[in-house]
């Protein structure tokens, strides 16, 4: 699918989003799209369906679009969705309530076209949903971007007149101000606790960011001024994990989300601002979207899946209900653009010179070490820092050594055998058991410390052993270097990237010291250097891996005995 002008944009927002118009419910104020289940309740999933198409609908209506049939129904879902005495109201709300994530879409339309979703409300229909967004003032928020969804509502609440607590939104703000870091980089939270950067940073703390210095630009202008510099230095660092391809790093929580990886800049293109030059964030936005209409993100009626590259329940959160990849309808915030923006016009141009070079690159912010192969390959060598209060499969999205943008990572089915486990860009130590065994991984690293051209990493994959390792791009690929102090005996495999099979031209061969794996498309190596281990293929388990549902994983297994053992092994990789 082309995507030059408006149109364009604008026939892609309605490809995703006309399959939707029929499964309303017949208030309007829910939208059901499966069955599957999440933390929170069956009014919550509706309301959560209904509120992320705003993320696309309110721009498109903000930059002069009309689509009557939607207009109706949010007007009608909003009031029939906070009608406490109503078959479809979406409920008091309570501490920690998945309502304020979707009250943050809400107070956005509000924000940007209150002509159609606050002022064809009738008295009582708007004194109801002003009581319903000021409840988020009245519970608890948990202290991380949930902060900036409070920000919103009040302004929102604000700008149309009703009741609202500046005071809350100043302190949220003080305390999101704590937490930033360098080069436009936060943590999603007290770095203490919550010390990974992630999506989080670009599709929500950034992006709320920019959004505030719109919105706010006359009543906080100094903040407003900082959150613009702070973007200029973020667009300039987060282009580094995009492929030249149109991919963006598989990496951390909530990827369900898919193109929300690039919405970022599309909020800076609306705002103004020009982190790099136009041509080059279109490129950036063109190139993403196009990469994810290439895979089978809808089902066959058309609607968003909970995945990645395919329908994937094993990799997705406890919180990604059926609606909840809609988030992603964040990136058409370049709908509100007028006809004559110069973006529409702009031709996508590719990343810049200094980025797309093959090198490696310490990014500082985000402890990660970067390195472009010369087939535009994407490596990002990860610290495993991460927080201790999971949400889920975090050793998966944040403690593997290497996370790749052309072959994706894997999620583990279990840890009861090395095949469920899946534990590629890892060094897994496996214990004799039954239904073989038992496989441990990185999980978190005590320490580590990003050099120049390496990264070392300290950590425990279970009790009586510790592990220091060194990651150091190479030509190819890298070299890994593990220093393992153990009491006791076992085996432990490291492992490669995981490779398709069932595609054309794949063949697989484990003979000595090495293995690998390889199809027309993708190949993967693993050498132990000093020749003290033994090649083998892992067959993981179907669905494990984010960009293909079968796949195979080069590994090189070593025989650890209790003192120290030094392992030295070399992963190289090509892959278009």
């Amino acid at each position: 699918m082309k995507l030059n002008d408006k149109k364009d944009f604008t026939a892609l927002m309605h490809t995703l989003l006309d399959p939707l118009v029929s499964l309303y419910s017949p208030g309007g104020a829910r939208l059901t799209l499966g069955e599957t289940g999440v933390t929170y309740d069956r009014s919550a999933i509706g309301l959560e369906g209904f509120s992320r198409p705003l993320w696309a609908l309110a721009p498109f209506w903000l930059g002069g679009g009309r689509w009557p049939e939607m207009e109706a129904v949010y007007q009608k879902g909003l009031a029939a969705g906070t009608d406490p005495n109503g078959p479809e109201y979406w409920g008091d709300t309570k501490d920690y309530d998945q309502c304020f994530v979707e009250m943050a879409a809400i107070a956005c339309a509000i924000l940007e076209v209150p002509r159609l979703v606050w002022e064809p409300l009738d008295g009582t229909a708007r004194q109801n949903l002003a009581r319903w967004l000021y409840s988020i003032n009245e519970h608890f928020v948990p202290h991380c971007n949930w902060l900036f969804f409070r920000v919103l509502v009040n302004l929102a609440l604000d700008s149309v007149g009703m009741p609202c607590d500046m005071a809350a939104s100043r302190r949220d703000l003080a305390e999101m101000d704590g937490w930033y870091v360098s080069d436009g980089w936060y943590t999603d939270g007290p770095a203490d606790v919550k010390p990974q950067k992630d999506y989080y940073i670009p599709w929500a703390l950034q992006y709320y960011g920019v959004l505030y210095s719109v919105f706010a630009a006359k009543r906080d202008p100094d903040r407003a001024a900082v959150y613009r510099a702070r973007a200029l230095e973020f667009g300039r660092s987060f282009a580094r994990w995009f492929d030249e391809n149109g991919a963006a790093l598989p990496y951390g929580r909530s990827l369900t989300y898919r193109f929300g990886q690039c919405a970022f800049y599309s909020a800076c293109v609306w705002a103004g601002l020009e982190p790099l030059p136009l041509p080059v964030m279109k490129g950036i936005i063109v190139r993403n979207l196009q990469w994810w209409l290439s895979r089978p993100i809808l089902d066959r009626d058309g609607v968003l899946t909970i995945g990645y590259c395919y329908p994937n329940l094993y990799m997705s959160e406890r919180y990604n209900a059926p609606g909840s990849p809609y988030w992603g309808m964040k990136s058409f915030l370049l709908l509100a653009l007028p006809e004559d923006h110069p973006f529409w016009s702009a031709q996508a141009a590719p990343l810049p010179e200094d980025i797309a070079a093959p090198g490696v690159y310490a990014q500082r912010a985000t402890g990660l070490l970067l390195q472009r192969l010369p087939d535009g390959q994407l490596n990002a060598y990860a610290p495993g820092e991460v927080e201790y209060s999971e949400h889920g499969q975090f050793a998966e999205k944040y403690a593997k050594f290497c996370y790749s943008t052309r072959f994706g990572f894997s999620a583990s089915r279990s840890c009861v055998q090395l095949e469920q486990a899946a534990p590629d860009s890892m060094l897994a130590f496996v214990l004799p058991g039954p239904d073989g065994g038992w496989t441990f991984v990185r999980r978190h690293s005590e320490s580590f410390k990003l050099h120049d051209d390496r990264l070392v990493s300290v950590w425990r994959p279970m009790p009586g052993v510790c592990v220091t390792t060194e990651l150091i791009p190479c030509p190819g690929g890298h070299i890994r270097r593990h220093r393992v102090e153990s009491d006791i005996a076992c085996a432990a495999c490291d492992c490669g990237f995981a490779v398709p099979k069932f595609a054309p031209g794949f063949a697989q061969r484990a003979e000595g010291p090495q293995a690998e794996a390889r199809n027309d498309r993708a190949a993967c190596q693993v050498l132990s250097r000093d020749g003290g281990g033994e090649g083998v293929i892992v067959d993981a388990w179907p669905n494990t891996n984010l960009y293909s549902p079968n796949t195979v994983i080069p590994a090189v297994k070593y025989d650890i005995r209790p003192g120290t053992t030094v392992l030295e092994t070399v992963v190289t990789s090509r892959a278009e």
